[in-house]
């Protein structure tokens, strides 16, 4: 059997670029995304360009943070941020602020009994513009 060529053409890379997905597809978290870089900037606070690196990761990247683990590394008072989900496995024997891209209703439910508060990132961004005393969790 004779071997016949064959002209194959390779698509060139600026189309696969156009193809591939450049960030978050939910328009909300991108939004969220620019608040915080440029809240970041303004304030010259560092918290809110890392938080920002973080939610712009793939959705299968981003972290899940089950209370126990928020009940072990915080005190009274604290205020935390998630850059994911906040599950509801374990419990809160504090009071703790915790912002969130989302809440499980069980975490929702056990965070206000212990008397604590489930705010969103851009509430937190108002009450703390630069960012101290809070921590990431992951």
């Amino acid at each position: 059997m004779p071997l016949v060529a064959a002209w194959v053409q390779i698509p060139s890379l600026a189309f696969i670029g156009e193809c591939m997905k450049q960030g978050p597809e939910n328009e909300y978290l991108r939004s969220l995304i620019v608040k915080l870089e440029r809240s970041s900037k303004k304030n010259k606070a560092k918290i809110w360009e890392a938080l920002a690196e973080k939610l712009r990761a793939p959705k299968r990247k981003r972290t899940s943070v089950n209370l126990y683990k928020i009940n072990k590394n915080t005190k009274v008072n604290d205020v935390v941020v998630v850059p994911g989900k906040v599950l509801g496995e374990g419990s809160l024997d504090h009071i703790v602020t915790i912002a969130a891209w989302n809440f499980s209703k069980s975490a929702l439910n056990k965070v206000s009994k212990a008397g604590g508060k489930c705010i969103e990132i851009p509430e937190l961004i108002e009450q703390s513009p630069k960012g101290t005393n809070v921590k990431i969790m992951q």
